[in-house]
This record gives C-alpha cells, sequence and structure tokens, in this order.
C-alpha cells in the first residue's frame, strides 16, 4: 500500500514534535488498525493514534505496538529504507515482530521460535542467526539521518580497540535487522527514538540470538513505559 505514495512527489506535514507526515502514513496506520483487530482484539499504541496516558495503559497486558512508517525521511527521499513496524508486546517485553521493507521487497519476522528474512518477491524464506564471532573488520551500523555527535565519540572509542572499522549507513529499524541477520557487528543508538521504532527489529534481534540493552544499566529494552522515549541504546 505505501508503495502508492512511493516516490510520489507528496507533501510532508510536520507533527508537534517536529517529525514529517505523509498520506502514506495515516493510510497504512488506518489499515494497520483495522486488520490488527481482525487477527487479535488488543488496545494499539500506534506513532499515530492518540496516545492513551499511561494510567490507562499501564493495565495492559498485551498489546499492539505499530509504527505504519518508520523512516519517513527515507521514504521521502525515495532510497528504499523505510519499514512498517509492528510488535506484539505481551507484559512489556516485545513477543512477536514484523519488519516490513516494501521498497527492498524484504519482511522479517519472529514468533519467538527463530527470526527470518523473507524475500516477497520470491517467497524465498530463511532463517536468520547472527554469528558470535566478528571478523577483522567491526562493522558499525550509523543512522543515515541522525549520527549526532555522541555517537561519533562512541565511534572514535571503538577504533582504539578495533584495528579496522567499517561504517553501514541505514534508515529505519532495518539498522537493528541488520545486526540481527549479521550484515553488521554493532548498533549504537544514542539519540531520541521511541518505542515503537524498536520493539519489533528487538524481537528480531533477540531470537537470532543479539541483544538490545539500555546503554546505561544493561538491561534490556522494555514497552509501555510512562515515558514512551527509548533510553540510549545499543543492538550486538
Amino acid at each position: 500500500m505505501t508503495l502508492e505514495y512511493y516516490g510520489v512527489k507528496s507533501f510532508a506535514a510536520l507533527k508537534v514534535d517536529g517529525s514529517p507526515i505523509t498520506e502514506a502514513d495515516k493510510a497504512s496506520n488506518e489499515i494497520l488498525n483495522r486488520e490488527l483487530k481482525r487477527i487479535r482484539d488488543l488496545p494499539i499504541l500506534s506513532e499515530e493514534n492518540n496516545i492513551l496516558p499511561y494510567d490507562v495503559r499501564r493495565n495492559w497486558d498485551s498489546f499492539w505496538l505499530v509504527d505504519p512508517l518508520d523512516g519517513t525521511k527515507e521514504f521521502l527521499n525515495a532510497n528504499g529504507e523505510f519499514t512498517i513496524n509492528v510488535a506484539l508486546i505481551e507484559k512489556d517485553k516485545p513477543a512477536v515482530g514484523v519488519v516490513y521493507a516494501p521498497a527492498k521487497s524484504v519482511v522479517y519476522f519472529s514468533t519467538g521460535g527463530g527470526s527470518f528474512r523473507k524475500d516477497t518477491k520470491t517467497s524465498e524464506t530463511t532463517r536468520i542467526k547472527s554469528s558470535k564471532t566478528r571478523g577483522d573488520i567491526l562493522r558499525v551500523v550509523v543512522s543515515r539521518s541522525h549520527l549526532n555527535l555522541e555517537t561519533k565519540a562512541f565511534i572514535v572509542e571503538l577504533k582504539k580497540v578495533h584495528d579496522q572499522l567499517e561504517l553501514v549507513v541505514a534508515g529505519s529499524s532495518l539498522k537493528i535487522c541488520l545486526v540481527a541477520e549479521g550484515s553488521a557487528d554493532i548498533y549504537p543508538r544514542f539519540g531520541t527514538t521511541m518505542e515503537w521504532d524498536t520493539a519489533a527489529a528487538h524481537v528480531i534481534a533477540r531470537y537470532a540470538g543479539k541483544k538490545v540493552f539500555n546503554v546505561e544499566t544493561k538491561e534490556e529494552l522494555t514497552y509501555n513505559k510512562e515515558d514512551l522515549r527509548n533510553p540510549w541504546f545499543i543492538v550486538e
């Protein structure tokens, strides 16, 4: 559906937080809200829905966590690096995750019994499980749109202990998926992200043998917090 709008010059309005929103965001959100209710009638926490207060959300044992168009800037730039993210959250932990990259004809998914990558053109599905050993070159994923000073400083520190380092530039939740499938080794995110940005890919990384953890506490990220912003985190 989002491909109907892809590559077409379209107007992007700005939300209160300054981030862009397009007609594709709205259309994708409408479809997901309708279809997820048919799959399992649970509350839906979506970037493009009205966010209910924590006093209501705190009582949710299970809910859908959705980003109908992750990487709107990448979508507008037509570089293919945008995704649709859907996660099922159970007791504040992501249990099922789907990350769909329509322009790349790829969908990553996990229901807890492993993580998989499917080519939507050929229907070929492969299980992904990243290696626990690293090669001679440390491959570091960085954001195409949000490479800040803190991340650059972290990379400088990595260079002190790794002779060879390669930056892998990507957008949206694909960055986490690249680590999950073994195309990169580490993804540091030292900036603002929201729960719907990470939850679906978090499941895929976890069941591919990787961790998504809070930089300060070293604990795995949790969801449905009062403040829906994620802490700084690392995927490796």
